[in-house]
């Protein structure tokens, strides 16, 4: 235990060295939860080593970019390369199938919805590079569910300081009604999709 505790240490006060960059990176790898690199970007903010807006832009790049790396895994290695290397992303086929079975159901708009949703952040990436989803459209929903979610974690080191590693447990009142949100979002848009295609077909 004090092993993973010195390597996260360590992590740290790498990404502090490296400032804004260090947020990048740290969410581009996500060797540590991306809500540890944010919640601890907030702390730098509360330190004064790097700004509000910059730890914000730099973590909506960061989410951003580490979702394009899982979109080019899926649409260019497909579940072969998933099946064969995914534990090493901490990817489990399991939540490739689930995410991919979504993604057939309620289409693209599950991009943004699925952002808000435990371990499913991730992996929804994968299933839309499968499918080939326009590149744009997946970028710009990945970008607008990343916003709230970085400006919430970075918000939260920020006012918590010298406490910041106590940000998941803070964060649990938001990210709840976040989720159901999500869902209710997703339900707009089943229904948008229902209405339309019955529209097409009339």
């Amino acid at each position: 235990m004090d092993l993973i505790k010195d390597i996260l240490h360590e992590l740290l006060v790498w990404i502090e060295s490296l400032g804004y960059f260090g947020i990048l990176i740290g969410l581009l790898i996500e060797v540590i939860p991306s809500e540890i690199v944010l919640g601890f970007g907030g702390y730098l903010v509360s330190e004064g080593k790097i700004s509000y807006l910059g730890a914000i832009i730099f973590g909506v790049l960061g989410a951003v970019g580490q979702n394009w790396i899982l979109y080019a895994i899926g649409r260019f290695g497909g579940r072969p390369l998933v099946e064969k290397y995914g534990k090493y992303i901490k990817i489990k086929m399991k939540h490739v199938d689930i995410a991919e079975g979504w993604f057939k159901k309620y289409g693209a708009g599950i991009v943004f919805t699925a952002r808000f949703i435990p371990v499913m952040r991730q992996v929804i990436s994968i299933p839309a590079g499968m499918a080939k989803m326009n590149f744009g459209l997946f970028t710009l929903l990945t970008a607008l569910a990343s916003i709230p979610w970085t400006i919430l974690f970075v918000h939260l080191g920020k006012t918590l300081g010298e406490n910041w590693e106590d940000v998941d447990q803070k964060a649990a009142q938001y990210v709840q009604p976040a989720i159901l949100i999500a869902i209710a979002l997703l339900i707009v848009y089943v229904v948008y999709k229902f209405i339309r295609s019955r529209g097409k077909s009339v």
